[in-house]
């Protein structure tokens, strides 16, 4: 698998390493397999840029020696946690993941905002999850290494209104704290961020909670959130995040307060709120604060107008300084962040030439496919429930063309196989090819319809083509030699697929086999390719 590269560009993926154990409460749980590095080049370092594009909500950022190690929130989507690291956040590259397999056992949603923290050689993640039938949790996870593996402890602290976005941190006595919002604005309540401390095992909270502060300025609309908190001359500086995240009518925003001592009394920036929107960049918030050769950054979240809720909260940096009076600022007090200027750097193209799935591939969470690589192509069993077992790619442009090559001499009777555009398991467009026919599915609130079906000859091979605009208007089509392609019968030239993004993520592609768990489909190619 390979993304096209070229200078300038401040993103590299790498595959995920061989790992032992990784999930559950107290228990290992095996890792993916290595597979090969994908094709880069040497990027410039260009600070003004998208570090983490796609999809990497709530990004987090920790040095480790002289390594900075990132990851950022996975939703729904599997493998958890994405680690990244670099020495110079710019260029990134994806090492492992936290829970890279089995989740851990007592959580099975809403795998959000996840803060690495390291001391005396052990690392830990400290992050948001569903408790099984029960409330929104603050977890944590440790490893003897960044990369993992990691062993899952469980929650922490769960209130019954949710407790979400740990940030573990030490007070001006050196005594270990855990920082966290009480999820209040779900049940149209105020948001306290509260303090408390943490054992020196740093995995259980002890003594009793303390609020810091909550929601009060108007701007903050109806939360807080996000804290990430440095320690500067003398005052502890909490960034956090404040009103509505997430989608087509977010207006979310950051702010600043300070204080001399970690538990309070806490002092919100006049000139709040000190990052917020701008032409090219909207709703940038919920980020963490990281310092390179003196200068200082905030790797935070924010939606690329041109895309928006279709590609979702993408990882971007904005250098910010400390003013006279003590505060930190940015520059017009909006990202700096550019769009990249040639989309093509990244494009996706994967022709399964390894022995395993590139690590970039994605499942719904829970849903883990059984997937292999082999001679040139990606073989995925099928499952029978809704879409079936599916691996999708983020996209990272509103505008797209993603194709597939599928092996329809060997696809098995009864079997379903082709490609999709998946907002979540209930809201989907997919191309389905089977029983020498193709249908065209639209899924919507987890309603299922066939809008429409034409017959196939008999063809050893099947390209699939989705086209997408503006991440609105979705087209498919079909080749059977490659070359010459027949576009789906619809009513109109493209269907409206708006309503595809969840209020929290964006949209991927998905390869989908659909039917008897004792088949298997074969694909042979895959590509993405970007555009204005």
């Amino acid at each position: 698998m390979s993304f096209d590269f070229e200078s300038g560009l401040s993103h590299a993926l790498v595959p995920t390493p061989d790992s032992s154990s990784a999930g559950s409460s107290a228990t290992p749980v095996t890792a993916l397999p290595t597979v090969a590095p994908l094709v880069e080049t040497a990027p410039a370092r260009h600070y003004a840029n998208i570090v983490l594009p796609g999809d990497f909500p709530d990004p987090t950022i920790a040095k480790i020696g002289d390594t900075y190690w990132a990851s950022a929130t996975s939703a729904e989507w599997g493998p958890v946690f994405p680690l990244f690291k670099s020495d110079n956040l710019v260029d990134w590259e994806l090492v492992s993941h936290v829970f890279p397999a089995q989740l851990p056992g007592w959580a099975d949603a809403n795998f959000w905002a996840p803060e690495i923290f390291h001391e005396n050689g052990k690392t830990f993640i400290y992050y948001t999850a569903r408790q099984k039938g029960g409330p929104l949790c603050v977890a944590v996870a440790s490893a003897d290494d960044p990369a993992g593996p990691y062993l899952d402890h469980g929650p922490l602290v769960g209130q019954p209104l949710g407790s979400i976005d740990g940030f573990p941190v030490r007070d001006e006595h050196g005594d270990l704290y855990l920082v966290w919002k009480e999820d209040g604005n779900s049940r149209n309540l105020p948001t306290p961020i509260w303090a408390q401390r943490i054992d020196e095992e740093r995995l259980a909270l002890v003594d009793a909670p303390v609020e810091l502060f909550r929601n009060t300025e108007k701007w903050e609309g109806c939360l807080v959130e996000g804290s990430a908190i440095v320690r500067h001359n003398g005052y502890f500086y909490m960034f956090y995040a404040g009103n509505g995240c997430c989608g087509k009518c977010c207006n979310y925003a950051t702010g600043v307060a300070r204080a001399s001592s970690l538990l309070g009394t806490w002092e919100k920036c006049p000139q709040n709120p000190v990052l917020d929107k701008n032409k090219t960049w909207k709703c940038p918030g919920h980020g963490t604060v990281a310092e390179y050769e003196g200068r200082w950054f905030l790797l935070h979240h924010a939606y690329y107008t041109d895309s928006h809720e279709f590609v979702g909260r993408q990882g971007i940096l904005s250098e910010f300084t400390w003013n006279a009076e003590g505060w930190p600022e940015f520059p017009g007090k909006s990202p700096q962040a550019a769009p990249l200027p040639n989309l093509s750097v990244l494009n996706v193209t994967d022709n399964f030439t390894g022995s395993q799935l590139a690590a970039t591939w994605q499942w719904p969470v829970g849903e883990q496919p059984e997937v292999g690589v082999s001679d040139g192509q990606l073989l995925l069993t099928a499952a029978a429930a809704g879409l079936g077992a599916m691996v999708a790619q983020r996209t990272f442009a509103a505008t797209y063309t993603a194709t597939t090559v599928l092996d329809f001499a060997r696809l098995p009777p009864g079997t379903l196989a082709g490609i999709g555009a998946i907002g979540d398991q209930a809201n989907a467009l997919a191309l389905l090819a089977g029983t020498q026919s193709l249908q065209l599915w639209h899924v919507k609130g987890g309603v299922q319809q066939c809008l429409t079906k034409v017959a196939l000859p008999d063809s050893p091979q099947l390209w699939l083509r989705l086209e997408v605009w503006g991440g609105q208007r979705y087209r498919f089509c079909y080749s059977t030699n490659g070359s010459s392609w027949l576009p789906m019968p619809t009513e109109t030239f493209a269907i409206n697929g708006t309503y595809l993004p969840p209020w929290d993520r964006g949209i991927r592609v998905a390869l989908l086999a659909q039917g008897n768990s004792a088949y298997t489909v074969a694909f042979n190619h895959f590509s993405l390719r970007n555009k204005r």
